[in-house]
């Protein structure tokens, strides 16, 4: 979704394209990824210039438009009637699989037309591919803008080398005294913090020695191996986490207004759930609003009630939520206890599970009442 705004607000754009009249703003970093042709342009023809006319006649506005709606997101909406002229830029472009997959496409659609007499299609369009073929583009872009020293073991580049494939930094990161070389279309689109600090602060930032042009910020109280893993989210989507930097992560994650990562992180410990850990995991929930992982938590929490009611950390949590309900009177319910109470009765159909349920609620209820809790 912010790579489609990207495109069409043009925040930040570094090269402008004009078709026949018409103006499109983008970034190079992103067509670089993208396309090995785009690539080789911008180190040829179209080196050094912002502004790149193309005057030739056979170059529809329309065609080129859907060629960097693909670039950016990975999907296609082109008009029937342009069709022919997207796949000449398409072969112009190297997309080979890209026009198979049109052409596929147009051939189903025309069998359908022709089964139904009346019916007409004016659009055509192709979902992104489920290889996430576009993350890992873009995940070139965090490769390039690891320091040297550090890229040993993230990512495999179809290149030899990200020395060869230039990524158009206009940013760069100071951490822990390594330099990341970073875009600001992609920092400041993705995150309000990163925005406001770059917008607000800019004269504070220092500049990167070796290239003066790139300002450079220094982001403290972070290892990088932390913002390693908020870089990968930024430009791909998408990060390796684990039970050893996942808080570390959230946490970050939080500070810096990123709320994908923050639920990619959710996911990640709902695969951590057991029973030791699931109270500890409900609260971070609850602190950092992640409801889809507070759910996971009351339901596996469940499961478990009859042992978990003779926990002192379990009576603790509950003691807490009651006491956080604003104004709660004596017999006003508990959020914490009617989720589980939700989750016990969810689906009981046969006999047996509805006296397994009533067990577990039997046991909570024993719980409330030793706790001079009534809901």
């Amino acid at each position: 979704i912010f790579l489609s705004r990207l495109l069409e607000q043009g925040y930040y754009s570094d090269v402008a394209f004009l078709v026949h009249g018409q103006t499109f703003r983008a970034h190079r970093c992103v067509l670089n990824a993208r396309s090995t042709y785009f690539a080789e342009m911008f180190q040829t023809k179209w080196k050094g210039k912002k502004a790149i006319a193309l005057k030739h006649p056979l170059i529809n506005p329309m065609a080129f438009r859907a060629i960097l709606q693909y670039f950016y997101t990975g999907r296609l909406d082109i008009e029937v009637e342009n069709v022919e002229d997207f796949k000449i830029l398409a072969k112009q472009c190297k997309l080979e699989e890209l026009i198979s997959e049109l052409e596929s496409k147009c051939k189903k659609v025309y069998e359908f037309v022709s089964s139904k007499p009346g019916t007409w299609v004016k659009v055509l369009s192709l979902e992104p591919d489920e290889n996430c073929r576009l993350q890992d583009d873009l995940a070139i872009l965090a490769d390039c803008a690891l320091p040297a020293e550090l890229r040993v073991g993230f990512g495999e580049l179809p290149f030899d080398s990200t020395d060869n494939f230039s990524s158009y930094p206009d940013l760069s990161f100071r951490v822990e005294g390594y330099i990341f070389l970073c875009h600001k279309a992609f920092f400041c689109s993705r995150s309000d913090y990163f925005r406001a600090l770059l917008q607000d602060h800019f004269s504070e930032s220092e500049e990167l020695q070796s290239q003066p042009s790139i300002p450079m910020v220094t982001l403290h109280n972070m290892t990088e191996d932390i913002f390693i893993r908020v870089l990968y989210y930024i430009y791909s989507d998408n990060t390796e986490l684990s039970p050893e930097n996942v808080y570390e992560v959230l946490c970050v994650a939080d500070m810096y207004l990123l709320p994908g990562l923050k639920r990619l992180c959710g996911k990640t410990l709902a695969t951590m759930l057991i029973e030791d850990n699931v109270v500890n995991i409900w609260k971070t929930a609850k602190l950092f609003r992640l409801s889809r992982l507070e759910d996971q938590c009351t339901e596996y929490m469940a499961k478990m009630i009859e042992k978990l009611v003779e926990s002192e950390e379990f009576a603790e949590v509950v003691k807490e939520d009651a006491a956080e309900v604003e104004a709660r009177q004596e017999t006003d319910s508990i959020p914490l206890v009617d989720d589980i109470r939700f989750h016990v009765t969810s689906n009981v159909q046969t006999y047996s599970a509805i006296e397994e349920a009533n067990q577990k609620l039997q046991a909570l209820e024993e719980l409330l009442a030793r706790l001079e809790l009534e809901c």
